[in-house]
């Protein structure tokens, strides 16, 4: 007869990919052993596993990929909580574009919005790198966005500011408030906030 520890690991297993599934988001999901770590409020998630994947696509194109170490997930929130967290978005080509790296992170099932937190950095393909404490991913919009201080730099020039918004490829970004620029001569050109794009590649 076998142990009654895989039989709720296996259970524990379906009842995630069963739900991420049903949501309509789930290309792959794996788990190791099963974790016994609580919620920040304490709440018992519904089920928890190790090494965490999910991708969401487009007319089978995908749009991005999550990975994690550690995956909770709380049904009666529509919510899975992540640590050490990797984002790989794709361009329009399906090539990757960027990645995001972060300490922890919020999935919701339904919308497929994502919430990053805690030494989170944006790196892109051809070299823009954003960094923040929290970062808030709209899915249906592809839009980054964050009301905490955010930093762009590429070559050496860097911008700050809070109230950022962009494109998870850093094309088109702008900050709304307490911007400061500084730019190295001969580095890539960052426009002044408020045009909604970044300067010259």
């Amino acid at each position: 007869m076998p142990s009654a520890a895989p039989i709720v690991l296996r259970r524990a297993l379906i009842l995630l990919c069963a739900g991420l599934a049903m949501a309509g988001m789930l290309s792959g999901c794996g788990g190791g052993k099963k974790l016994s770590a609580t919620g920040a409020s304490g709440e018992l998630p519904d089920s928890e596993v190790e090494d965490f994947t999910v991708t969401e696509t487009d007319s089978g194109r995908a749009q991005w990929t999550l990975f994690s170490k550690q995956a909770a997930t709380y049904t009666a929130k529509d919510l899975v909580t992540a640590r050490t967290v990797r984002i790989i978005f794709y361009d329009a080509l399906g090539a990757k574009s960027s990645e995001l790296v972060a300490r922890e992170g919020e999935l919701y099932q339904r919308t497929r919005d994502m919430i990053a937190r805690g030494n989170v950095v944006l790196q892109t393909v051809e070299g823009w790198r954003m960094s923040t404490e929290e970062l808030h991913f709209l899915n249906s919009l592809r839009r980054i966005t964050s009301d905490k201080l955010v930093r762009v730099e590429k070559e050496g020039s860097v911008l700050e500011g809070v109230g950022f918004e962009s494109d998870p490829n850093l094309e088109h970004f702008e900050f709304r408030h307490q911007v400061r620029a500084t730019v190295r001569p001969g580095a890539a050109q960052i426009v002044a906030p408020g045009s909604g794009k970044e300067g010259a590649k």
